[in-house]
């Protein structure tokens, strides 16, 4: 018989302790932003009927990369591969009871069948960010005002990234009166422009070419250049910079300047792919050169809710992945060095097991976490097994300690010792916890 591999599926993790603090740790603080912006956690079943992502997902998606299979009742369905079809699904079930604006979130796990590469794997963790009800740009300035304080709560400075912002509104104006695009071609062009940083540069102009028919090709061709050439909205040609698309983007620029938002800035190549996007788009890139490329955005949504055969429901909203995101944090080297959950690892000294375990038992008592090593090993091994779990502190108990009531607690980092009462060593470890997000700030 062959040995079983110990290696997890492909494009899959396994989170080891230390690997599952980080990703922890960014979780906590998502939900701590989240919270403070008055969004309210939800969940969802993992599984969907596929119907749901062939209504409105990318196509890329339904046709590549679902993870789809029928069940036992020949239903075919599939594995989540984003949030956003299902929450609509979940808002429009209830779409007359709800408060609105209705202001939900998620942190949750998906699965896409892709090539797996840095920053992008088949199984990946999101937080998903929704703003329903509000139909205006100040939906917009929120949801960017949100994911700069996630930024912020990172520790991430403003010249580390930047939020790049288009219409697809604008984009739809692009396609149709200055390219003078059919519907068919104008998806090909969009989805090509979607695909423009992965594609050299002569390929890109190749499949632009392609697009345009052979007696349009060169004015289209050049008409083109001309818009992805705009480095601001005062560089678009004249008919464009008149259109309503392009004031409400300015007028959302304004908003952010006045929120001290000055990191934002227009990209009319910006798509975004998926087909349920309607108007402003967003995207947040990384601006290290090691990690140069788009990190995680999000847009409105305006027609998904109505679907479902409800009143439609103006909507716009985010999604961060776990991948490309903790990229950025290594790359800017903004992870905090984290410490076990653990604040004490009590070595035995003599035959004190039982002892040590009421020990333990009054520590836990006053809020603390607490190990005791159950091994009879040396005290020297029973230190270093703490100091490799990255446990801040051992106290020692043995015979004297348990008659004078005063235990050494030893702090790992430092090699400082202190002998003190039950009591003051749990008062004093409060302050020597895990570092939160809070603290951080």
């Amino acid at each position: 018989m062959s040995k079983l591999s110990t290696q997890p599926y492909k494009g899959t993790r396994d989170f080891y302790p230390e690997g599952f603090r980080v990703r922890q740790y960014m979780f906590d603080t998502w939900r701590r932003v989240a919270l403070k912006y008055g969004y309210e956690e939800y969940d969802a079943p993992t599984l969907e009927p596929t119907e749901l992502y062939r209504a409105k997902t990318g196509e890329e998606i339904v046709n590549d990369q679902l993870y789809t299979f029928n069940d036992r009742g020949d239903r075919e369905v599939s594995i989540r591969p984003e949030m956003t079809p299902t929450v609509s699904r979940m808002i429009a079930g209830r779409r007359q009871e709800l408060a609105y604006p209705a202001r939900w979130f998620s942190i949750a796990n998906f699965m896409r069948y892709e090539r797996p590469q840095r920053g992008r794997l088949r199984e990946f963790w999101q937080i998903n960010a929704d703003l329903f009800g509000v139909g205006t740009i100040d939906g917009e300035l929120e949801m960017i005002m949100f994911v700069s304080d996630v930024m912020k709560a990172f520790g991430a400075e403003k010249n580390m990234y930047k939020i790049r912002i288009n219409s697809r509104k604008l984009v739809v104006l692009l396609m149709a009166d200055y390219l003078e695009l059919d519907p068919v071609q104008a998806n090909r062009m969009t989805r090509l422009l979607d695909r423009k940083d992965k594609l050299p540069e002569t390929t890109f102009t190749e499949e632009a070419e392609a697009i345009f028919a052979e007696e349009d090709r060169i004015k289209g061709v050049e008409r083109l250049q001309k818009v992805l050439q705009a480095k601001s909205m005062a560089d678009l040609p004249e008919s464009l910079l008149k259109s309503g698309p392009v004031k409400e983007i300015q007028i959302l620029f304004t908003l952010l300047g006045e929120n001290n938002i000055t990191n934002a800035v227009f990209d009319v190549s910006l798509m975004r792919g998926l087909d349920y996007y309607t108007d402003i788009v967003f995207e947040v890139f990384d601006t290290h050169p090691e990690n140069n490329r788009s990190m995680f955005g999000g847009g409105r949504y305006d027609g998904l809710v109505g679907l479902f055969g409800v009143e439609p429901l103006p909507t716009l909203g985010f999604a961060i992945g776990d991948i490309t995101f903790q990229n950025f944090l290594e790359s800017h080297n903004l992870l905090p060095q984290l410490r076990s959950e653990t604040d004490i690892y009590i070595v035995v000294v003599g035959d004190m097991l039982r002892q040590a375990q009421g020990v333990a038992a009054i520590l836990r008592e006053d809020g603390l976490n607490v190990a005791v090593d159950i091994t009879g090993r040396k005290p020297d091994k029973q230190i270093k097994t703490a100091d490799k779990k990255r446990i801040p502190h051992v106290l020692f108990v043995g015979e004297e300690e348990l008659e004078s009531e005063q235990f050494t607690l030893k702090t790992l980092a430092t090699g400082e010792e202190e002998k003190m009462s039950l009591a003051r060593i749990a008062a004093t470890l409060q302050d020597y916890r895990r570092p939160t997000a809070d603290m951080l700030e």
